[in-house]
């Protein structure tokens, strides 16, 4: 007679974890706010029925998340949200991972052409003064043969800082720094200062226009520019 596998015991999640998802509920089922205080450690360890030992370990935890904040000789306080810890692990965690690093261009390159029209439906001559501002301090830089990433990072972000979407702004910025920090891009042998600075100088000429598709073109021979340097690395190394 055949015989069923038994099925393996589910193991309980670990006291610190059930800690924090304890203090997330009732962060959330509270409505608390960023820069609430919460109760003491001993009333929490109390209400959890855990040491405070493992109530500290959760909270530690939750302070790596970003989620709380401990302030020494004052108490605990809930922080307001931020993507710098997400941003910290996804730099982390694709590590040097050349084919990860190629998705974050993909990804890049699909949310900008797809928000950059908006972007010319309601950009003002001040935000294309600065963008012409940022492309001329990158000139000059590519000019000495250096690089320029701060600039290119505020250009990115200049792009559509007139959409007012915070979230949007964000996530240009993860997507930006993970792909600096995993790629390590400033430092690579193949990557050609000049061409980078005219393919934004092009991409800021498009927008002035307020021409849609010559300004996704752009775009996309941007990405297709990094992309082809991050090719070469990965064969030569």
């Amino acid at each position: 007679m055949s015989l069923k596998a038994i099925k393996p015991l589910m193991r309980a999640p670990l006291l610190h974890v059930s800690v924090q998802e304890s203090l997330r509920d009732f962060i959330s089922e509270n409505g608390l706010k960023p820069g609430t205080m919460l109760p003491a450690e001993s009333d929490l360890a109390n209400q959890l029925g855990v040491s405070r030992n493992s109530l500290r370990e959760g909270i530690k935890a939750l302070e790596s998340l970003g989620v709380l904040e401990a302030r020494r000789g004052v108490g605990i306080f809930v922080k307001a949200f931020s993507f710098e810890p997400l941003l910290d692990n996804l730099a982390y965690g694709l590590g040097g991972a050349l084919r990860q690093v190629e998705e974050l261009i993909e990804i890049r390159r699909v949310l900008e052409a797809g928000m950059i029209g908006k972007t010319l439906a309601i950009i003002g001559d001040e935000d294309i003064a600065e963008l012409r501002a940022a492309v001329d301090r990158m000139g000059a830089h590519a000019k000495r043969g250096e690089s320029f990433a701060d600039e290119d990072q505020l250009f990115h972000a200049l792009l559509f800082r007139c959409q007012n979407n915070e979230t949007f702004a964000r996530l240009i910025d993860i997507f930006w720094l993970a792909f600096y920090k995993a790629s390590d891009f400033v430092n690579l042998d193949t990557v050609d200062p000049i061409a980078t600075w005219k393919d934004h100088a092009a991409i800021v000429d498009a927008v002035e226009k307020r021409d849609l598709s010559e300004v996704q073109q752009r775009l996309d021979r941007h990405y297709e520019g990094i992309s082809r340097v991050i090719t070469a690395s990965k064969s030569a190394s």
